[in-house]
């Protein structure tokens, strides 16, 4: 078995770097792979927000993604982008056109303005400096970059709301391949355990102290109209696999499984679930064997997320809770 630190930038050839706002409770998360991964994407929630989501699509010519950019902000945020270009750009990575390189950096976005402050979203300067803080080591996960104004449980409003986050995983499936995600978790609904169906973050109970499950919630029409729109889990997955990009559209299809098993209710009316993948690497391996190794980093990044969260914005981490009750 391979020794992995349990983060994206275990498929080598990546890199991570974040800028996180804690006073405003925002920030962004940028996922490079400067010489260039073959991508996939998928998207499963109602109300998504993207850039760049249709040329990663099979039967469209771009073949070769340099960046990916994930950011809270909601739409606004999604002008962040331009600050990976920016970097990229600098250092000659990007087609090569007559007119000079042209990166191609995907975005996608969750809705954090409900907290901290709403005026103040990613902007193209804070993706630049997530892209100079971008390594290929073990990168932190938690409350931080686009995960810094994450939450989950918003059924009753962001009063009984749960701190969410950043969390990664790595799975190696043999054979020298390694599956790993990346997944910011802004659930409109519970983080369970898929093992258990325990409710690991949810909406909260304020007079028992515990966590009530979005799904009865939802069948008694106990819900807080008009409903919240602060949600949306986008992520990354990548591995080493050598992959055409029919096949990374289908491996993007296969690890929302990962989302499913994790978050209850998913891919709803009001989430915009979006996961892209990156392959980047010469290892062969069948796509059924990728499939799983998906489906498990995702589900594990998931719970990563919510249990390495911190309290921001007066929105309670899951860590915090547990002290409370002790």
């Amino acid at each position: 078995m391979m020794t992995m630190a349990g983060s994206l930038t275990d498929v080598p050839g990546l890199k991570v770097g974040h800028f996180s706002d804690r006073d405003a409770a925002t920030g962004c998360t940028v996922v490079l792979c400067e010489q260039g991964a073959v991508p996939g994407v998928h998207v499963s929630g109602a109300s998504p927000g993207g850039r760049d989501i249709e040329l990663l699509r099979p039967g469209y010519s771009i073949n070769l993604v340099h960046g990916v950019l994930l950011s809270g902000g909601s739409a606004y945020g999604l002008d962040a982008a331009a600050g990976v270009m920016k970097y990229l750009e600098e250092r000659g990575f990007g087609y090569d056109t007559v007119a000079g390189v042209v990166p191609i950096v995907p975005a996608a976005i969750i809705f954090d303005l409900s907290i901290g402050n709403a005026a103040v979203r990613p902007t193209p300067d804070d993706a630049y400096a997530a892209c100079l803080s971008a390594s290929d080591e073990q990168a932190a996960e938690g409350s931080v970059g686009a995960g810094s104004g994450a939450t989950v449980g918003k059924c009753l409003g962001m009063e009984h709301a749960t701190k969410g986050g950043i969390g990664m995983a790595s799975v190696d499936v043999g054979s020298g391949v390694i599956v790993s995600a990346l997944i910011v978790v802004n659930a409109w609904g519970d983080v369970v355990s898929p093992s258990s169906g325990e409710i690991l973050a949810g909406p909260r109970d304020l007079a028992l102290h515990s966590f009530l499950r979005t799904s009865d919630l939802l069948k008694q029409r106990r819900m807080r109209r008009p409903f919240p729109t602060s949600n949306t889990v986008i992520g990354v997955v990548a591995t080493n696999a050598k992959l055409r990009k029919t096949q990374t559209h289908r491996m993007a299809q296969m690890a929302q499984v990962g989302l499913a098993r994790t978050i209850d209710p998913c891919g709803s009316m009001y989430d915009g679930d979006t996961l892209f993948v990156l392959s980047s690497g010469d290892r062969r391996c069948d796509m059924n064997v990728l499939g799983v190794g998906a489906v498990e980093a995702v589900t594990q990044a998931v719970q990563r997320a919510v249990l390495l969260a911190k309290t921001v914005a007066g929105v309670p981490a899951i860590t915090d809770l547990k002290e409370l009750e002790k």
